[in-house]
C-alpha cells in the first residue's frame, strides 16, 4: 500500500509565491492566496508555507496570511521562516498552522527543538534542513534559505535533530531544488537508515519519472513539490493516478 503524502510548498517573499534555482535567482511565479487555494482544490495532502527571508531579517509576516488562509484551506497547513522563539511557534499555532518548521534557530541552539517539542508536542514540530554536498558522503546543512555554511556533517545534524525529538523532517537538497532535474536520491540513500521519523522529500522534481524514483524506494515518506506545480508541468491528480495505479498492482 503506498502511502505516500504529496505537499504543495509555496515559498513568498514580499506578498509573492516565489522560485528560484539552487534557492537563488529567485522570481515571482504568482499568488500565494490564489495558488493555495488551487493546489487545495486540486487534492493536494498538506502544504508547507515558507517565508524565504524571514530569517534574514528576525521576522515572520506570514501569521496574519496563515490566520486568513485557513478560514478557506482545510488541510495540515506547515508554517516555517523565522520561527526563532517559543513565542513565535504560538503565535503561528494560533494563526491556524498546524505544525511549524524550524531551520536556522535549531542550528544556532538544537535545544530550541527540544523545547518546542516539549512545549507543543513533537507532532507539530518539523526540523527543516536545507543541505548541500561539499563532498563524497559529506552533505552540510545551511541556514538562512541556503545563504550561510554551518561547518556540520549532516549525518550528525540528523542524529541531534532526533534526539532532540523532532517529529518530522523536511529534507531538501539544495543542489537539485528548482532544478527540475529529479530528486537527490544519493543523499536520501545515504541518510536514510539513520533516519527514525517521517520525511518530506524535497527540492528537484520535474516529471512524473522522477516522482516513480521516489516512489519506489520511499513509498511511505511524503514529497514536498513546487515548480512543477507552479509552472503547470504536473497537476495533483498526474501524482496520484500514478499512487492508485501503484496500489492497483501491490
Amino acid at each position: 500500500m503506498f502511502n505516500m503524502r504529496i505537499i504543495a510548498r509555496i515559498d513568498i517573499k514580499n506578498n509573492f509565491v516565489i522560485k528560484g534555482i539552487n534557492l537563488e535567482g529567485l522570481r515571482k511565479v504568482g499568488d500565494p492566496y490564489e495558488l493555495i487555494t488551487k493546489y487545495y482544490e486540486q487534492g493536494v495532502n498538506e502544504i508547507i508555507i515558507q517565508d524565504s527571508v524571514a530569517s534574514l531579517y528576525g521576522r515572520n509576516n506570514l501569521f496574519d496570511f496563515i490566520k486568513s488562509i485557513t478560514k478557506e484551506i482545510f488541510i495540515p497547513i506547515t508554517l516555517g521562516g523565522g520561527i526563532r522563539s517559543l513565542s513565535d511557534i504560538e503565535k503561528a499555532l494560533k494563526s491556524g498552522a498546524d505544525k511549524v518548521a524550524i531551520n536556522s534557530k535549531a542550528l544556532e541552539d538544537p535545544n530550541f527543538i527540544k523545547q518546542a517539542s516539549s512545549e507543543f508536542g513533537s507532532s507539530t514540530i518539523v526540523s527543516s534542513i536545507e543541505a548541500k554536498k561539499i563532498s563524497d558522503n559529506f552533505w552540510e546543512p545551511y541556514k538562512f534559505c541556503g545563504r550561510e555554511r554551518t561547518g556540520i556533517n549532516l549525518v550528525d545534524w540528523i542524529k541531534i535533530i532526533q534526539e532532540n525529538d523532532c517529529g518530522e523532517i523536511l529534507l531538501t537538497s539544495i543542489d537539485h531544488e528548482g532544478t527540475k532535474q529529479g530528486f537527490d536520491l544519493e543523499m536520501i540513500n545515504s541518510l536514510y537508515k539513520i533516519i527514525d521519523r517521517p520525511i518530506i522529500i524535497s527540492g528537484g522534481c520535474g516529471s512524473l519519472n522522477h516522482l516513480k524514483e521516489v516512489f519506489k524506494e520511499y513509498k511511505d515518506e511524503a514529497i514536498a513539490i513546487a515548480s512543477v506545480l507552479h509552472y503547470k508541468i504536473l497537476e495533483i491528480d498526474d501524482i496520484k493516478n500514478i499512487i492508485n495505479e501503484k496500489n492497483l498492482h501491490t
